[in-house]
């Protein structure tokens, strides 16, 4: 048994996202950097909207993956890599945004931004297909690169968008809400 203060862990190539409350894990694979949470505390860990701390920051070579089950009458949903952490500031007071995805439904678009000392960069949107369907399973992975982040959904890569925080390391949250359900976050 693991315990790890104020974070439940989910496996990410030998990094992991913490949520922002504290849960005993298992070890289910004898390896400290993949680590399973109890079947109990599933759903209450990847519980939308989701908050979850980036152990170490992102880093090129670093991915992470966000498997889920869109929601059967869905409007939208918002996956945020964010700078900083400070649990006095409000949502809306996050230094930076390195990388914000938005699925609207109605318009099918998969839009992505960033905002940098409180200024949003122009909204990316086209993209060659819209991949996500109401009421099934999708797997969305974002590798971190040098330059970019490579963005691929169903192995399927759609599109990329270049870094515009330059130090990755200070990328070190994770934000999801809206209409979708987490099934694992690795």
């Amino acid at each position: 048994m693991v315990f790890c203060s104020k974070m439940a862990v989910a496996s990410m190539e030998n990094d992991a996202i913490n949520t922002e409350d504290d849960h005993h894990l298992n070890n289910s694979f004898g390896d400290a950097g993949l680590i399973s949470p109890d079947k109990e505390d599933i759903s209450r860990i990847l519980t939308v909207p989701f908050r979850g701390r980036i152990r170490g920051g992102m880093r090129p070579g670093k991915k992470i993956i966000i498997m889920g089950i869109i929601d059967p009458e869905p409007d939208s949903f918002d996956i945020s890599l964010t700078c900083g952490h400070n649990d006095e500031k409000d949502e809306g007071e996050l230094t930076d945004v390195a990388l914000k995805l938005t699925a609207r439904f109605t318009e099918r678009q998969f839009l992505r931004n960033a905002q940098i000392s409180g200024k949003w960069s122009e909204e990316e949107a086209p993209i060659s297909y819209f991949p996500f369907i109401p009421d099934q399973p999708f797997r969305i992975e974002i590798h971190c690169e040098h330059q970019r982040f490579r963005i691929f959904v169903d192995g399927h890569q759609l599109f990329d968008f270049y870094h515009k925080v330059k130090s990755l390391s200070a990328i070190n949250m994770i934000r999801i809400d809206g209409s979708l359900q987490i099934t694992k976050l690795g």
